[in-house]
């Protein structure tokens, strides 16, 4: 008896979650797709059913951030990207330049795990990631403080939160870390006006 397709949709979305941590740990070329499958508890089989190639896999798990570990960040933060206002910009930055998501690496943007890997992957791969870059920037831009010359102001927001956690999530050095993040939270404060 085929499984239905709510079981089908279920399997799929398991398996993309699966593969967003392990990328998120490990980075692309680190993971197979044998580890992903026996990681979601399924077959290596199966694997073929729901995507043609990791590399396709990959483009969903990036992508799959924005409505899911993503929505929960911004929930968490009281975020509705399209009712917020300035507050809500705010409570944006300072949930995603937090130590909490610095230190969830399982749950981190791929924008702050994934940079040098996507910046090598293929277009899909790479379109994704700049979906995720494209959502946050219109964030910034439609509701910032000053509605005028948001444009500018919201990339280089964008820039100052992923460019902060990927320099704190990289380097070695503890007490560095911190002051990287909690420098770029406070520029990106200052930037937005609060």
């Amino acid at each position: 008896m085929p499984y239905s397709a709510i079981h089908k949709a279920e399997t799929r979305k398991r398996i993309i979650e699966t593969a967003r941590i392990l990328f998120n740990r490990e980075g692309f070329s680190e993971v197979s797709i044998d580890r992903i499958m026996d990681e979601a508890g399924l077959t290596r089989g199966g694997f073929y059913n729901h995507f043609p190639n990791k590399d396709a896999l990959y483009a969903e798990a990036v992508a799959s951030f924005l409505n899911g570990r993503g929505k929960a960040w911004r929930d968490a933060a009281g975020v509705d990207p399209q009712n917020a206002d300035a507050t809500s910009v705010r409570d944006m930055i300072e949930s995603y330049l937090s130590s909490e998501h610095l230190g969830d690496l399982d749950g981190q943007c791929p924008m702050i795990a994934l940079p040098s890997d996507t910046a090598r992957a293929s277009d899909k791969v790479r379109g994704a990631y700049t979906d995720l870059l494209r959502a946050m920037v219109w964030l910034f831009e439609h509701n910032g403080a000053d509605k005028g010359a948001q444009r500018q102001k919201a990339l280089s927001l964008a820039a100052t939160c992923v460019g902060g956690m990927v320099l704190a999530r990289t380097v070695g050095d503890t007490a560095l870390s911190e002051e990287i993040r909690t420098a770029a939270r406070a520029s990106a404060l200052e930037t937005l006006g609060l």
